[in-house]
């Protein structure tokens, strides 16, 4: 008899597009998919930022580089991932939010947000898609989602609106780009302890709230999503596309 082996969680060899990686998920994403043997192009708008990080992850071993770059600057997005691709792996984790009551939105908020999460990742993943595409390439593309895309939350109508679009234009893309052997999916954290979120949990009210909702009993690290990514990024998931990964300790299975 011969055994099935497991499809290997290896990236040696592919090269990762990681936006919004000078900290947070981002960062950890970079680290991860470095750590599995990718060269890796971490980018975002703080080019000192991205400066040291690859210093850390070259003196860690690791083969990254530096992309300065604005996500939500569509044209240049586009210039950029053209002269630097094909990538085989896209890790889009720049994103934003301004929470607050729905009945106090701004305009000017709603706009922003909507620019970098849904306008930004949608121009982006098309962008290395059409890279694979003209290089004949298979590839995954992962965006960065939310549980919030698949619930609500209280002050976070914009911010849910956008991620729900996501997930929206993740199935889309999937099923028109199957055959070509371009996988798109959508990793869903919940609330990660990071620079970004420590004024959420420094508010006892939602930091209660929070430990309520996630079954597990605490909130995630952004070592949670690290798995995933390199997960959705291999070949141990090569049958996965158009679907999200919930990484939410179990928030959304009420």
């Amino acid at each position: 008899m011969t055994l099935p082996r497991t499809p290997s969680f290896r990236l040696d060899g592919k090269r990762a597009l990681v936006t919004g990686a000078s900290s947070g998920i981002g960062l950890a994403c970079a680290a991860a998919l470095c750590e599995a043997g990718a060269h890796v192009v971490v980018a975002a708008r703080r080019a000192d930022k991205l400066a040291h990080l690859v210093n850390e992850l070259r003196a860690a071993g690791y083969s990254a580089e530096a992309l300065a770059l604005d996500v939500a600057d569509v044209a240049t997005t586009e210039k950029a991932v053209a002269a630097t691709g094909p990538f085989d792996i896209l890790v889009n984790s720049a994103g934003m939010a301004r929470h607050g009551p729905a009945l106090e939105t701004t305009e000017t908020d709603f706009d922003a947000v909507s620019t970098l999460n849904i306008k930004g990742a949608y121009f982006l993943t098309r962008a290395v898609a059409k890279g694979l595409t003209a290089a004949g390439k298979p590839g995954t593309l992962i965006n960065i989602s939310s549980q919030m895309a698949h619930v609500g939350g209280v002050d976070r109508a914009v911010y849910a609106a956008t991620k729900h679009a996501v997930e929206g234009f993740t199935k889309s893309m999937a099923i028109e780009w199957g055959l070509k052997g371009i996988r798109v999916n959508t990793i869903c954290p919940t609330f990660i302890l990071t620079p970004l979120t420590k004024s959420t949990f420094d508010n006892p009210e939602r930091a209660a709230w929070i430990r309520e909702k996630i079954k597990l009993g605490r909130p995630g690290e952004v070592e949670d999503v690290m798995g995933a990514v390199v997960f959705l990024a291999s070949d141990a998931s090569a049958l996965i596309t158009g679907t999200s990964l919930m990484v939410d300790g179990g928030w959304t299975a009420e």
